[in-house]
C-alpha cells in the first residue's frame, strides 16, 4: 500500500489561519484608527484645543490647507504645525 498524499489545501490552512488572525487583530484596527484620525484632522476648526504629536497643546488660530497655526501660552506665541501632526482634540 502506498501512503496517501496530503491534500494541498490542508498544507496551506495554517498559513491562511495566521493571516486571518493578523488581519483581524493588527491590520484592521490600525486601518480603523488611521481613518478616524484622518476624519478628525479634516474636521478641525478655528478655536479647537488640540495636542500635537510632539506634545504641544494649543488652540487653533488659523487653518490652512496642509497646516494649522496654533496659539500657545499666555502671550501672542503662535506655531505652525502640519495638520497630520495634530494627534487629538482636547475638551
Amino acid at each position: 500500500m502506498q501512503p496517501q498524499a496530503a491534500n494541498p489545501i490542508t498544507a496551506f490552512l495554517p498559513i491562511l489561519l495566521m493571516f486571518a488572525i493578523f488581519y483581524f487583530l493588527l491590520i484592521r484596527p490600525q486601518q480603523k484608527k488611521q481613518k478616524e484620525h484622518q476624519e478628525m484632522v479634516k474636521n478641525l476648526k478655528k478655536g479647537d484645543r488640540v495636542v500635537t504629536s510632539g506634545g504641544v497643546v494649543g488652540t487653533i488660530h488659523t487653518l490652512q490647507d496642509d497646516y494649522v497655526v496654533l496659539k500657545t501660552g499666555e502671550g501672542d506665541t503662535k506655531l505652525e504645525v502640519l495638520r497630520s501632526h495634530v494627534s487629538e482634540l482636547r475638551k
